[in-house]
């Protein structure tokens, strides 16, 4: 139950990086309290995750899960690059967080 409490935790710290670019520095109100919430959200999981995963690796499955999707969003929404680079890197990233949960007992 932790890693799918982990997993949703990472889906709103892709919610909270994505909504940043749409709160235009926190001058638009509503993208702003989304973004906060997301925020606050995401934090809390990964504090509900960590208490039966280890610290080191819940904190990279979050920040991997957080890093990969917020990229994919910013091809697909935003029009940033989508390079052989940038993909490789992306797939690096995925095997890194497959490996620390294959890795990780229990």
């Amino acid at each position: 139950m932790n890693w799918f409490i982990l997993f949703v935790a990472g889906l709103f710290e892709i919610g909270w990086a994505i909504g940043l670019k749409y709160t235009e520095g926190f001058t638009r109100f509503w993208p702003s309290v989304g973004t906060a919430a997301s925020m606050v959200v995401s934090v809390v999981l990964l504090g509900l995750a960590m208490k039966t995963l280890p610290v080191g690796t819940a904190y990279a499955v979050w920040v991997g899960i957080g890093a990969v999707g917020t990229a994919i969003l910013g091809i697909v929404l935003l029009g940033d690059a989508a390079n052989t680079g940038r993909i490789v890197s992306l797939v690096l990233i995925v095997a890194g967080v497959i490996g620390l949960k294959l890795a990780t007992p229990g």
